[in-house]
C-alpha cells in the first residue's frame, strides 16, 4: 500500500495512493487507522509532501555499504542523528550553504518506524516497522573531515529530503537504488549489499533508543557519492516505491 501525505492548499491530509488518484484518509494512518474519507482527488492536483516528520529524531547510518571486498563486513554500525527540521519533502529544495565546501548526495533507502520499539530483537523488527521510503542523506563532506564535525556536516536544514510515499508492502532484501543528477546516473546498487539488515538495523538502533512512530532510519548509500551544486536536479529511484526529486539551490 502506497501511503501518501499531501497538501490541497490547507492542512497536510493523508491518502492511500490508487492509480493517478489519492484516496484520502481521515487521518494520519500511523495512528488512526486506514479509514477512508471517501474522497478522491487526482494526484496531479496535490503537492506531495514529507510522506513523514519524525516526532523525535532521524537517524542515519554511515558506511553501511562495503567500499571495497575486503571491508570488514562484521563491525557495530556506525549511528549518528540528523534533527527532524533537516527533513524536507520532493520537490522542496536543498539548500547549499556557501561555507560549508563540498556537498555530496547519497541516495538511501529509509526505513519508517510505527511502533514504540525498544531492545527488539532482530526476527521481531519487521513487526515495528510502518513502511518505507526513499531519502537521501546530503553530506558536507569537507566539514566530516573536521573532528567533530559530523552533526553539522550531515545537519543543515534541507539536508534530508524524503518521500515521494511511504510504501507499507516493500522486501528490503534486494532492491535496486539509483541516484541520477541532471538525468546522468551518478551510482546504483542495491539493498541486497548492504552490511546490516533493515531488521539488523531497528534492533541495533532500538538498543540505544527507544523508537517511537514516525521516527526514521536511513540506511547508508551504496559507494559512489558525488557532489552537487546550485541548480541542480537530483533524483534518487528505489525499485518498488518510487522516486524522489530534488532541485539544489544556494542557502540565503
Amino acid at each position: 500500500m502506497k501511503i501518501a501525505r499531501f497538501s490541497t492548499g490547507g492542512d497536510p491530509r493523508f491518502g492511500i495512493v490508487d492509480g493517478d488518484e489519492i484516496v484520502v484518509l481521515e487521518g494520519d494512518p500511523m495512528f488512526s487507522g486506514f479509514d477512508t474519507t471517501e474522497e478522491r482527488v487526482p494526484i496531479a492536483s496535490v503537492r506531495l509532501l514529507a510522506p513523514v516528520i519524525p516526532r523525535s529524531k532521524v537517524i542515519a547510518v554511515e558506511g553501511n555499504y562495503p567500499a571495497n571486498p575486503d571491508e570488514d563486513t562484521d563491525a557495530a554500525p556506525l549511528l549518528f542523528l540528523k534533527p527532524n527540521t533537516s527533513v524536507v519533502g520532493p520537490g522542496d529544495p536543498i539548500l547549499l550553504p556557501a561555507d560549508a565546501g563540498a556537498i555530496v548526495h547519497e541516495g538511501e533507502l529509509v526505513v519508517v518506524i510505527g511502533r514504540i520499539a525498544k531492545n527488539v530483537s532482530a526476527d521481531d523488527a519487521a513487526d515495528f516497522v510502518f513502511g518505507y521510503t526513499v531519502g537521501n542523506d546530503v553530506t558536507a563532506i569537507d566539514l566530516m573531515a573536521e573532528t567533530g564535525q559530523q552533526s553539522r556536516a550531515k545537519g543543515f536544514d534541507t539536508f534530508a529530503p524524503i518521500g515521494p510515499i511511504i510504501e507499507t508492502e516493500f522486501d528490503p532484501s534486494n532492491a535496486t537504488i539509483t541516484t541520477r543528477v541532471e538525468g546522468e546516473t551518478r551510482l546504483s546498487g542495491s539493498t541486497g549489499d548492504m552490511k546490516n539488515t533493515v531488521a539488523e538495523l531497528v534492533a541495533f538502533a532500538s538498543g540505544i533508543w527507544t523508537l517511537l512512530p514516525g521516527d526514521i532510519i536511513m540506511t547508508g548509500s551504496p559507494a559512489g557519492a558525488g557532489e552537487i551544486a546550485p541548480g541542480q536536479f537530483v533524483e534518487v529511484g528505489i525499485s518498488g516505491i518510487g522516486t524522489l526529486g530534488n532541485t539544489t539551490r544556494p542557502r540565503a
